[in-house]
């Protein structure tokens, strides 16, 4: 089964803080993007799309000040205070999702091979161009695998937010997992990412930007 980067997720403090760490790091300011009312999020968007990567885009994200209390964890770890302590001083890059079309079937393989990558949670939310929705797999406890580096992975449901999204002058060159399981890399065989079981960063991220190639790193 093999899968494809659909988005890298830059989480930030707050929306505010996370345009500025993007103009101030990539050259570029995202466009908006919605909230997220069953998790209590919200984000900005950039395209990053390459032939290596197609339909890739950048999510910066936040909790959102204004939403609700939550009934449940919030996606991404976002919940977590160490987390939300480093986010305190900076955004930083902390996970990548993978798009499948066999959602129920990769949860099995991964659930056989020990590895829990949660339920899937039906989603969406409304744009100008129309209503996206997809199902992603999401545990209880909101935690991220294997340090980030085991990607979420979802399935989108007709029209993919890249579809409408501009040309960004970014440019996703190449994607480094590191720390997933030999198991799940046999299992998802994610295109033209590098994936491995070493030490070091969970992820590393390469983008072409105005300001020369920059690189992300996970903390």
């Amino acid at each position: 089964m093999t899968l494809a980067i659909d988005h890298l997720v830059v989480a930030a403090a707050s929306l505010a803080q996370g345009v500025a760490w993007c103009e101030a790091t990539l050259g570029v300011t995202p466009q908006s993007g919605g909230t997220h009312v069953l998790f209590g999020t919200h984000n900005r968007l950039l395209k990053i799309a390459t032939p290596a990567f197609p339909q890739a885009y950048l999510e910066i994200i936040a909790v959102d000040p204004a939403a609700p209390p939550q009934r449940r964890v919030r996606w991404f770890g976002l919940d977590e205070p160490a987390l939300q302590q480093r986010l305190a001083a900076t955004p930083c890059l902390i996970h990548a999702v993978a798009r499948t079309e066999t959602l129920g079937t990769l949860r099995r393989a991964l659930l056989a091979a020990g590895l829990d990558p949660g339920d899937a949670v039906q989603a969406s939310r409304d744009t100008p161009q129309g209503r996206l929705a997809w199902q992603i797999l999401v545990r209880a406890d909101g935690r991220l695998l294997c340090g980030g580096a085991l990607p979420t992975l979802i399935q989108w449901e007709g029209m993919h937010p890249a579809a409408q999204m501009p040309d960004s002058g970014l440019a996703l060159r190449a994607l480094t997992l590191n720390g997933v399981p030999a198991t799940a890399r046999e299992l998802l065989r994610l295109r033209n990412v590098q994936v491995q079981s070493g030490l070091g960063p969970a992820l590393c991220a390469t983008l072409a930007t105005p300001l020369g190639d920059v690189i992300l790193e996970s903390p």
